[in-house]
């Protein structure tokens, strides 16, 4: 059983991470499970330490303030550079169909679908539309690059306490 556990703890880890750059996928909520299930199995670090219930309690704060920052970031930047929100849904809509194309097309599908959509959706003209896909990317990046370091660290603590 402590192995399953433990194979358990490390896949919600690794869907974390994957989940931080997939959008269907809750990805900090994913590894903090992992941390979660190390706690109620009792896994100790390499001195014989049981994780504690305040390192535990932190990373489920961390986890929702990045959750909460992944919807307010992008729709910041994107306001920030004078987008509307079909810079931010169509940024969402080029990553999904950019999946198909790893890393590239997600990153460009990103850029290029804020674009699109300000274009035809907002109506605005081109120089316009590109201020407001950047924005859009960036945000996208930035809030992307928060889930990634907080599942990166989870991962590591996940591998700690096995």
């Amino acid at each position: 059983m402590e192995i399953f556990i433990a194979i358990l703890a490390v896949l919600c880890g690794i869907i974390g991470i994957i989940g931080s750059i997939a959008p269907a996928l809750p990805g900090p909520p994913l590894s903090w499970v992992g941390l979660l299930l190390l706690y109620f199995w009792g896994g100790t670090n390499g001195a014989g330490e049981e994780m504690s219930l305040t390192l535990l309690l932190v990373w489920l704060g961390i986890t929702v303030a990045v959750t909460i920052l992944d919807y307010v970031v992008p729709a910041y930047f994107t306001k920030v550079t004078g987008g509307s929100k079909y810079a931010s849904i169509g940024a969402t809509v080029g990553l999904i169909a950019g999946l198909f194309i790893p890393p590239v097309g997600m990153i460009l599908g990103s850029l290029l679908g804020a674009f699109i959509a300000e274009l035809v959706f907002a109506g605005k003209n081109s120089g316009t539309a590109l201020k407001s896909a950047l924005g859009a990317f960036i945000g996208f990046i930035a809030g992307t690059g928060m889930k990634l370091i907080v599942c990166g660290v989870m991962m590591y603590y996940i591998i700690v306490y096995i």
